[in-house]
């Protein structure tokens, strides 16, 4: 059977810090550190959904995420400024690697998924704004058990979706916390390191592969 690559969206395919530029207009020279504190409470809120089994869409804790980081910065958004915001948040571009790198690895013969927290609807939205939906054979959402990753049952629901088994399975992510995810519910994992200063988790589960960007995951598989 062909390997089957399940690609994280947020921060793998799509790039989360894609409204620097619109914030600067907003925030000014706090934008960067406000995109990264945005995402990161985004994260957070997921997290403490899931473990609360308190589940509310990636889009309300993007929401959410969005007035804390405001709060917390002290720099308080119109609702015109917030809504230009969450709605920019689904339409993010793609990293430049992106459709260059699923082309080869489809033409190569990999079963190639997008899974993700957000919404079928929301991650559709952003891989038809990038181009890309047609290099997909599906779109397998956590949505669909109302938790998020890392919860074990995710993993599992990727694969009856998909129909593979965790051997045959690599998961392909840039969030250190999805790969050890994906790692303990007995997948591989490749470790997407675009950025020399990313770092690991020091939990002893490593990677399977790492990898600079997309265009080299298939000789990495291949290894």
């Amino acid at each position: 059977m062909a390997v089957t690559l399940a690609f994280d969206v947020y921060g793998t395919l799509i790039d989360t810090q894609g409204l620097v530029a619109t914030l600067r207009d907003m925030v000014g020279d706090k934008a960067a550190e406000f995109s990264r504190a945005w995402r990161e409470r985004q994260l957070e809120y997921t997290f403490r959904r899931a473990l609360m089994q308190n589940y509310a869409p990636l889009s309300i804790c993007t929401a959410q995420a969005l007035d804390h980081t405001s709060a917390r910065y002290q720099t308080p958004l119109s609702p015109d400024q917030r809504t230009t915001l969450l709605e920019g948040y689904r339409t993010l571009p793609a990293f430049g690697d992106v459709a260059d790198g699923l082309a080869q690895l489809r033409a190569a013969g990999f079963r190639l998924y997008a899974f993700s927290n957000g919404t079928a609807e929301a991650v559709r939205t952003l891989l038809d704004t990038t181009g890309v939906t047609d290099l997909f054979l599906d779109i397998v959402s956590t949505d669909d058990l109302r938790s998020f990753k890392p919860n074990p049952a995710v993993y599992s629901h990727f694969l009856r979706t998909a129909g593979a088994t965790g051997a045959e399975t690599w998961l392909v992510s840039s969030n250190p916390f999805d790969v050890i995810g994906a790692l303990s519910a007995g997948w591989r994992a490749a470790w997407v390191k675009r950025s020399p200063e990313a770092l690991f988790d020091p939990w002893g589960i490593p990677p399977t592969v790492t990898v600079p960007d997309l265009r080299h995951l298939a000789a990495a598989i291949a290894g």
